[in-house]
Formats: structure tokens, sequence, C-alpha cells
């Protein structure tokens, strides 16, 4: 394919790998057993429980797989995008994970969507640097959490609407003895 062959099969496996890694979750929270009772323990846990699901469980098991997610984006940043170590290399991207989690309002398609968002933008302002554009450096640099800050406000100003989505329970402790 002349001109989509270069744009579609020219990437690092860890894109090829993190699009079937949100499908999987996706496919996963929508159609399986497994998600349904994720999604019912976050939604409220007390419920849950009262249906004999392990809450304590099923909240270690989703957070060891966010954080094994968490390190296999690590990885790939430390061994793909910049091939070496640096002190500092996430430079806040972490932060722009989190607002972006916010931005989909909890729903893959959109986790999707707005890493692409926040990606573009981080590579276009590398890309005015590099065309010598008459902005100053520091200005494209912060663009990328400039962005994040104008995203959170924008999604905060409706708050409502912002939680509208996010799963009942978060953030709420869970004690068995109630």
């Amino acid at each position: 394919l002349p001109i989509l062959g270069p744009i579609l099969f020219s990437h690092d496996i860890t894109v090829y790998a993190a699009l079937a890694l949100v499908a999987g979750v996706w496919w996963f929270l929508k159609y399986t057993r497994g998600g349904l009772i994720l999604r019912a323990v976050g939604e409220s846990h007390d419920a849950a429980h009262a249906l004999g699901y392990k809450v304590v469980k099923v909240r270690i098991l989703a957070i060891m797989f966010g954080g094994a997610c968490a390190g296999l984006g690590g990885a790939a940043l430390s061994l793909v995008r910049v091939p070496q170590w640096t002190e500092g290399m996430t430079a806040g991207a972490g932060w722009i994970a989190l607002a972006i989690v916010v931005f989909a309002s909890w729903k893959p398609a959109r986790v999707l969507l707005g890493a692409y968002i926040f990606g573009g933008v981080a590579v276009l302002q590398l890309n005015l640097q590099a065309a010598g554009v008459s902005i100053p450096v520091e200005y494209l640099s912060m663009s990328p959490y400039l962005i994040t800050i104008i995203v959170l406000v924008v999604m905060s100003a409706h708050r409502n609407k912002a939680a509208l989505n996010a799963p009942a329970a978060l953030g709420r402790a869970f004690h068995a003895s109630r």
C-alpha cells in the first residue's frame, strides 16, 4: 500500500499491543462475567459483597492490572521511545495519563482517542520545534501540559456531567463488616 502502508505498518510492536490491549479491556468489561463483577464492585461494593463477590480481591486484582499496564508503559518509554534511561524521562506523563482517564469518562475507546489527542499535541510541539517556528521553545514544551490543564478544567466545569460515567464507589472505602 503506497500511502497507507507506512502509516499503518511501520510502528513498533508496542503500538499494536496497546491497541489490542484497549480492545481486550473493552471486550472484557462489556462481555465477560469478570467484567460484570468488576463493574458491579465499582458501582456498589456493598451490593457486590451481598451477592458473594470478594470485593477486596477484585479491587486488588484491578489495581494489579493497572499497575502492570503502567509498568508496560514505563518499559515502552524507556526501551522504545527513548532507548535509554535518563532521570526524569517521564516528564509528567503520568499526570497526562490520569487526565486522559478523566477525559475518557472511564470508557476504553475514549481512552484511545484521548491518548491520540495528547500524543498528537506532544508530537506537534516537537515538529514545530524542528521546523524552526518562531514560538519560544518553552511555550512549545509546555503545550501538552497546558492542553491537559484546559481539558481538566473544561471537564470539571460540568461536574455532574463529568462524574456521570465514573464508578459510583470510586474512592469509597469498603468494610465487609457493614
